[in-house]
């Protein structure tokens, strides 16, 4: 089965900043996902994501537990996770799902 988008972005849900109780990807912070066929039939994942501050003191614990769960994914070769801090997470990025969770819908 082939690994897709929507498998990655489900991983990316378990993912949860400790500070606000919305997954990762529904608060906005992924930018982008690129799944790579690699050589030996696995896919490399690499994940653009953001925090929601750039002092945040849990970066290294978040982007680790990312790169976990998209290791931990059948199919998955190498799992990146490139933090980025352009252009600035704002509120506006939260998902419809995401602003029903903080009840701001």
């Amino acid at each position: 089965m082939e690994l897709t988008k929507t498998d990655v972005i489900s991983a990316l849900r378990t993912c949860r900043d400790p500070e606000i109780p919305v997954n990762i990807f529904d608060l906005g912070l992924v930018y982008d996902i690129v799944l790579k066929p690699s050589a030996e039939e696995t896919t490399d994942i690499t994940v653009k994501m953001t925090l929601t501050s750039p002092g945040c003191p849990m970066a290294n614990s978040i982007s680790h537990e990312v790169q976990h769960k998209l290791q931990t994914l059948a199919g998955v070769g190498r799992a990146q996770v490139d933090l980025v801090w352009e252009p600035v997470w704002q509120p506006d990025m939260i998902t419809p799902d995401g602003r029903r969770q903080l009840n701001l819908a």
